[in-house]
């Protein structure tokens, strides 16, 4: 998506901003990490989509929804 980062150990990884987000194709391997790509992916130019949402839903239910009255566009396909 275009983040400025470096990863300064294993554990630790240094976000260097602001930057623009550019939309891409990108896949959610946890709960938090799809909920932090879904916020990512509403900031960012363009439209993302997200494979692997299993992880999302087990986390957040009806994400979508809720995102959509705060004014989000978003669709699930």
């Amino acid at each position: 998506m275009g983040a400025r980062i470096e990863f300064l150990n294993p554990h630790q990884a240094l976000i260097i901003g602001p930057t623009k987000l550019s939309a891409i194709p990108i896949a959610s391997c946890d709960i938090r990490a799809g909920a932090a790509m879904v916020i990512a992916a509403l900031i960012a130019n363009g439209q993302t989509e997200i494979s692997n949402i299993n992880y999302i839903d087990r986390g957040y239910e009806k994400i979508e929804e809720k995102l959509k009255l705060l004014g989000a566009k978003i669709k699930r396909v």
